[in-house]
Formats: structure tokens, sequence, C-alpha cells
């Protein structure tokens, strides 16, 4: 995914500083992949609606297109022709359905095993392995050159768009336009509409088959242009970079973006841990880093007994309480979330990747009673704990590393792990 929905590479959110964002439960859940398999319940609230008028219709229309004429007079500016703006133009259309995603605040959140429940499937496996079967040469040899595992190459490209079966269906011309004109993000819209046109000008790809997510995102590994502009390669040497028909050239662009992103060959992503008795929960943070053999020091142990592996500036992930499984995540987790900055798809990669190779799966259960608290519901914790004084930040009824914070402060005064995970007892006693 990339996203925002998701920007990762794509459109989701990646280019927040991925340190920040390891312990984000949910994380941005705007994973293509996880769209394709049954969602979560989720209300979204929806502003008081009114008959509307066909005079609204026509002035907004009207306004775009004057914003699509200022912004072609940029763009020329720019370095881009006539004929290339005259094909992105000529047709492009408003998008409502865009704007509505875009604004979407859904009240209710997942937790991080619903996510993991649709991600690693049964049916995702069994497929990526046939996948893998298929492509292995082929895979292969890029995974040489780039130094990044053939599996975690499949095991996002099965994220992002269920191999290639789920590339979205809007026009990314379309979208960033509309995304560009509705002005909450217009600056970021329009670098990204910039660079689409740009790809459409080096004719990578055609204007009606450069589709993706509302967001943006691209291809089958969901890229958005100015990533694509980065990263992609044309591997199967055709003369175009096709991350949306050519299988190599997906493989080779997303294998260039994790390589150039910091991906240490022949390391691996983390892995599942048992923490020693009496651990401090708090520790088990983002900005707590250190060689995996000062946690092996400390008692942490692979669950197999084996040595850990040796991971500088390694951390303990717990990505749901205490009571959950726990994780040694080391320099590979922290790329993966440059790609799409969600904790739960990097594990979702991590693990998916895991069994695509033949490895174990999970140990540990889910503490499966617990309940994600709804936006409501965590705008209420973060604002009980900031009048108790435990600074979580301002109250946004989104979980960061303020609110941990905060919880980890309060835990503490009660006598509980520290583990900085908002429950719905956590709220009971706060309020």
């Amino acid at each position: 995914m990339q996203t925002t929905s998701r920007f990762s590479v794509s459109a989701r959110c990646w280019l927040a500083p991925a340190l920040l964002a390891i312990f984000v439960v949910a994380g941005c859940a705007s994973a293509p992949s996880v769209e394709t398999k049954a969602p979560a319940p989720s209300t979204v609230v929806a502003s008081p609606t009114r008959v509307p008028d066909v005079s609204d219709d026509f002035d907004r229309s009207e306004k775009f297109a004057r914003w699509v004429a200022e912004f072609s007079t940029i763009a020329r500016a720019a370095g881009i022709d006539e004929a290339t703006l005259q094909v992105a133009f000529d047709n492009v259309r408003l998008v409502p359905r865009v704007i509505e995603s875009d604004r979407a605040q859904p009240e209710f959140t997942r937790t991080v095993w619903d996510y993991l429940d649709g991600a690693l499937s049964t049916q995702r496996i069994d497929r990526g392995q046939d996948k893998l079967l298929q492509l292995r040469p082929d895979v292969d040899a890029i995974a040489a050159r780039y130094g990044v595992p053939a599996e975690v190459l499949v095991a996002i490209w099965g994220m992002e768009s269920n191999y290639g079966s789920n590339v979205g269906n809007i026009p990314t011309i379309d979208a960033l336009a509309t995304l560009g004109f509705d002005a909450r993000r217009e600056e970021w819209a329009r670098g990204q509409l910039l660079a689409a046109l740009k790809i459409l000008q080096n004719r990578d790809i055609d204007r009606a088959q450069m589709i993706g997510s509302w967001a943006g995102a691209m291809g089958q590994t969901q890229f958005l242009p100015s990533n694509f502009l980065a990263y992609a390669v044309d591997a199967d040497g055709d003369g175009r970079r096709d991350i949306w028909g050519s299988v190599a050239d997906v493989m080779a662009s997303t294998a260039n973006f994790l390589a150039r992103s910091g991906w240490q060959a022949g390391q691996p992503w983390g892995l599942e841990v048992r923490l020693p008795p009496g651990f401090d929960y708090a520790r088990a943070d983002a900005d707590v880093q250190q060689p995996s053999t000062k946690w092996a020091d400390e008692g942490v142990q692979a669950m197999d007994g084996a040595p850990l592996p040796a991971l500088e500036g390694s951390s303990i992930l717990l990505p749901a309480s205490a009571r959950g499984p726990a994780f040694l995540v080391g320099p590979n987790f922290r790329t993966i979330l440059r790609y799409n900055n969600s904790t739960s798809y990097a594990l979702a990669v991590g693990l998916l990747a895991q069994k695509l190779a033949g490895g174990p799966a999970m140990q540990t259960a889910w503490p499966r009673d617990l309940q994600a608290l709804s936006r409501s519901q965590m705008l209420a914790l973060q604002t009980a704990l900031n009048v108790r004084g435990f600074d979580s930040g301002t109250p946004d009824g989104t979980i960061g590393p303020a609110t941990r914070r905060g919880v980890r402060q309060y835990q503490r005064s009660v006598g509980l792990p520290a583990d900085g995970y908002p429950t719905l007892d956590l709220l009971q006693r706060l309020q």
C-alpha cells in the first residue's frame, strides 16, 4: 500500500517518521490488500445532509475546470508539454467519492489481530506460495540483485494488490486532480499530480491504464507517482517502467525502493520472542534501540530457544499489550514502515514473508477479549489523561507516541504493566 489511504510508497502515510509509528497498533490500515477481504464493521461520522441543488454541481464543475486550467499553467512552467496536458486533462473529471474517502473518519478502529487474520489468511498464504513457485527464477534474480528476499517482495505484492488482482480502478490523474482541487491536501496533491504528468510524458503508461486507489497510489504494489519516478525500474527491458502489467517491473521496482530506503541484506525483519519475568514493558518502545545481544543478556529469547539473530538497533514490539505476542524488530522492519507507515502492515508483511519461506506461524495467542477503543473513546481517554496530569498531547482520537507515553505514566502510577496499550478497562479506571 503503499500508502496514506493508505499513503506509503503509496499514498498512505509512510512519510511520517518510521520510528514514531512502530507501535501504532491498527496503523494507517489503508493497505489495499486489506480491503480485499471482508472489513470489520465501521461507522463513519456523517455530516448533516441536504437536498443538493443542480446549481451546486454546475458551480463546482466550473471551479474545478478553473483549477485545472491554473494548474496546467504551472505544469507548463515545470516542463510538461501541450500534448501531455491535452491527454491528461481533456476529459479529466472530478470524482466525489475521492473526497468522501479522504474525509472519512471511521469511528471504530480495528485490532491488530483482526487486520492480521485477513492479511495472513490461508488463501493468501497458499496463493503467495503458488506465485513464488511460478516466478521463482525471475524473483530470485531480482532478490539477488537488490539484496531483498523474494518472499518479502511477494508478501508486499500480496498485501498491496492481492498479487495483482486488485490494483484499484480510479484514474490516477482524476484522483489527484480531485484531491488538489479539494484543497485539504492541495500542496501534496499538486506535487503528485505533476509527477503523474511526467510519467505520462515519459510514455511509461497510457492515461487509460494509469489507475489505482482513491489516494493516487498506482499499480500492483501501489506506488505514489513521486515514488514511481524515483524508484520504478524497467526490469523486462521493453523501455517502459510498467508496474501495472509487468510482474518483473513490479518486483524490481519494489526491491529498488526497499534497497534504497535502507534494507540491510542478510538480516531478518525480526522475530517473535519470549520476554523474561519482570521485564519492564515501558522499554517496549520504538525509541529504545540496542543490539540484540543486549536484549539476550536481559533474558529475551527466541521462541525456539535459538540464539537471537544479530540485529543492531533492535527494539521490542508489543502490538497488543503485555498480554499479547512480543517481537524483536530491527532496521528492516523500519524499512518496511517506510513503504507503509503502519505497524500492522509491516508486521503482516514480515509474518507473511515468513510463512512463504516455510517458516513458523506465530505461537503466542492474541488477547482477543480486548476491544479496540473507538475514536470517541480514545478522545475521552486522552482528555482524561490530560486532566489527571498525564500528558497525552492534544486530544485527537488517534493513538500516537504522546498518548502511549501518557498511558504508560498512568499505568505505572496504579501499578499496572506500563505497556502503553489503551484499553476499555483503562478508560473506565480514568473516568
